[in-house]
C-alpha cells in the first residue's frame, strides 16, 4: 500500500498530458500489486494465493519498468526513481519469501 501511495504522490508531478499514459500505467501497476495479494489471500486456497502472488510479482516488475522509463524520459526525478526501485526490491524479496513459505505449507 505504501508503494502505491508513493506512486500516486510522485506521479502527481507528471504533466497533464500523461494522465492516460505513464501516470495511469504506473498507478495501475502499483495498485495491482496490493490488490492481487489481497485477492489471493481472500480466496482462502493456497494454490490460488500462490497464483495471485505471482501475478503481483508481474505487476511489480511492470512498475519497475515504468519507473525506469519515466526517469529516462524526464518525467520522474532521480531521487523518486531510487526510492521506488528500493521499495520494489524490498517488496519483491518479501513476496518471493512468502511464495516459498506458502508452497512449503501446501506441500505438507
Amino acid at each position: 500500500m505504501t508503494l502505491a501511495e508513493d506512486c500516486y504522490r510522485f506521479t502527481k508531478e507528471f504533466p497533464r498530458d500523461e494522465i492516460y499514459g505513464m501516470t495511469s500505467q504506473m498507478r495501475r501497476s502499483a495498485v495491482s500489486i496490493a490488490a492481487n495479494i489481497a485477492e489471493g489471500y481472500g480466496r482462502e486456497n493456497r494454490g490460488s494465493f500462490i497464483q495471485f502472488l505471482r501475478v503481483a510479482q508481474g505487476s511489480l516488475k511492470e512498475l519497475e519498468t515504468h519507473t525506469l522509463l519515466a526517469c529516462r524520459v524526464g518525467l520522474l526525478r532521480k531521487d523518486n526513481e531510487t526510492e521506488l526501485l528500493l521499495r520494489c526490491e524490498e517488496i519483491g524479496k518479501m513476496m518471493r519469501s512468502l511464495i516459498r513459505t506458502v508452497q512449503a505449507k501446501q506441500a505438507e
